[in-house]
């Protein structure tokens, strides 16, 4: 990286999640670079105890919680930032943040238009699946996002809490891919949820953790 200050920065939040985001970051950086090295980025960790409580959708306390470090990532030399959390960038957006932010609903509807895609099914956390942030999101660039049915959607949503406390079983493993390829057939899935995607997929899925991944490569790729 340059000296500039054209670094990526990292927020440190869940300790599962975040390491799934810096491992992953490491492997493909390795993997594209052919180096032995770690992609380069400074981390600002958090107490995720003044914040997890909250999510997702308390901004009374959220924002106050994130804007404090916030205020102090955006003193550091960093040129973007990358939060591992999907559901905290509902709070972000009601932020007013210096620094641009590799945003995974951005990115999502961009892949979607690059693909001609124009109608996704989301699996995420209960609460993404079934409230308007990602579908008025969405629908403001012309995609439609649908959601599981109400069985489904409590299904996911507690394999997700099984993830976030590392006790998933291969019998939940094998439900949930099952689900994922019944409801591609209908339309392209999404993983909207850190947790989810932490597990391995039966078939290829439009990802925001890796969508955020990649964008953070070609930053390296932009700026080094």
């Amino acid at each position: 990286m340059s000296k500039n200050g054209n670094t990526l920065g990292i927020l440190g939040l869940g300790n599962r999640s975040t390491l799934f985001y810096i491992n992953t970051l490491n492997v493909e950086f390795n993997n594209i670079e052919n180096t032995d090295s770690t992609y380069p980025f400074i981390l600002l960790n958090t107490d995720f105890n003044t914040i997890n409580p909250y999510l997702p959708n308390n901004f009374k306390k959220l924002i106050p919680s994130l804007s404090r470090y916030i205020h102090q990532i955006e003193k550091l030399p960093i040129s973007h930032l990358l939060i591992p959390n999907i559901t905290l960038h509902e709070t972000l957006d009601k932020l007013s943040i210096s620094i641009p932010i590799l945003h995974p609903l951005e990115l999502s509807i961009a892949k979607l238009k690059e693909n001609n895609a124009n109608r996704v099914v989301i699996f995420g956390s209960k609460y993404t699946m079934t409230s308007t942030y990602i579908s008025n999101f969405f629908s403001s660039e012309g995609i439609e996002a649908i959601s599981p049915t109400k069985d489904d959607i409590d299904f996911i949503d507690r394999l997700r809490q099984k993830i976030y406390s590392n006790s998933e079983t291969l019998t939940d493993l094998d439900m949930y891919n099952s689900l994922l390829e019944s409801y591609n057939k209908k339309a392209s899935v999404l993983i909207a949820c850190t947790e989810i995607s932490i597990i391995k997929n039966s078939i290829p899925v439009l990802d925001m953790v890796k969508l955020q991944i990649n964008a953070a490569l070609k930053l390296y790729k932009k700026i080094k």
